[in-house]
């Protein structure tokens, strides 16, 4: 009976696999694709862009900073594939004008041809205490890091449903999965993200149009610099899923978290289920240690405030 039951599951799970790549999307052709970077100028935004060019892909860059563009698009173009390609740069403000945004896509598809792919990686950190970070803190992270997304995706979405064709990347953070001490401000800019992220999924998937979130971990980037003074890159082969997970803890947070998101394969559905109590039962025992070191931090300085007081 015990053989049974194994054989079945065995052949239980193959036909998954089998299953899996029916209901996964079909990998976007890099070669002469039109891939759209927002804050492509430096960091996961930057390396995005020298993977898609060193498939074959045009790619238009999005920043504020002129000077930064100019020598992303120097370094990018050292891995180009053939003379054909070509890297666009346009200088602006994905978060301020919804009209300067759309009015950017329209030039960078007059030039390149209409966007295969656009990666939203503009975004901003700034960490501390909720009572004391300024109101102006948390407009400013909600306007870079989420309406920063919601423009670029707006202004390139019609296109895509009239083609049938499109992918949408959203980079957003383990803090956008995970809220954590200080971070009051960016992980609520995040989590909006993925909440867009699930209901436009919903929306365009019948055009064939796929969006992808990634959750990367602390990253060597300058604006990972920025963020320390005040408190790696995505694989394209991941880009067929909605989540996008880095490293063990990154794809137990993405299995706890999974909720309401649209799934890729049976596979992953499954996955998901299996390790959901297992993954569970460990997020206990690091709640409870956040918690603990925050305690004991607070009492540490209370002890150091008294003692000051005294001396």
């Amino acid at each position: 009976m015990l053989l049974l039951a194994a054989a079945f599951l065995v052949a239980f799970v193959l036909l998954l696999y089998m299953v899996s790549p029916l209901i996964s999307p079909k990998p976007l052709a890099l070669p002469g694709a039109h891939v759209v970077v927002t804050g492509g100028s430096s960091g996961i935004g930057k390396c995005i862009a020298i993977e898609c060019y060193k498939q074959g892909a045009f790619i238009t860059l999005v920043a504020r900073n002129e000077d930064k563009l100019l020598q992303a698009k120097k370094e990018i173009e050292k891995h180009s594939i053939n003379d054909k390609q070509v890297v666009l740069c346009i200088s602006v403000d994905v978060s301020q004008d919804y009209s300067q945004v759309e009015n950017v896509i329209k030039q960078a598809q007059e030039k390149l041809g209409p966007v295969d792919m656009l990666v939203n990686c503009a975004g901003m950190s700034l960490s501390g205490k909720f009572e004391d970070l300024e109101v102006s803190t948390f407009e400013r992270l909600m306007s870079v890091n989420y309406l920063g997304s919601v423009y670029p995706s707006r202004a390139v979405i019609t296109t895509m449903k009239e083609r049938r064709v499109g992918r949408i990347v959203f980079v957003s953070s383990q803090a956008g999965q995970l809220g954590l001490f200080g971070f009051t401000a960016y992980s609520s800019s995040k989590f909006a993200i993925r909440g867009l992220a699930e209901a436009l999924q919903m929306e365009v998937k019948p055009y064939n149009v796929y969006v992808t979130v990634a959750y990367p971990p602390d990253t060597d980037t300058p604006g990972f610099a920025e963020e320390n003074k005040t408190k790696v890159s995505i694989p394209l082969c991941a880009l067929l899923f909605f989540s996008i997970s880095i490293g063990s803890d990154g794809y137990m947070l993405s299995s706890l978290t999974c909720g309401m998101a649209p799934v890729t394969s049976i596979t992953e559905g499954l996955q998901q289920v299996v390790t959901m109590g297992l993954f569970r039962t460990i997020a206990l025992f690091y709640l409870g240690s956040f918690d603990s070191i925050v305690r004991r931090c607070m009492m540490q300085r209370a002890r150091s405030e008294i003692a000051d007081k005294t001396a």
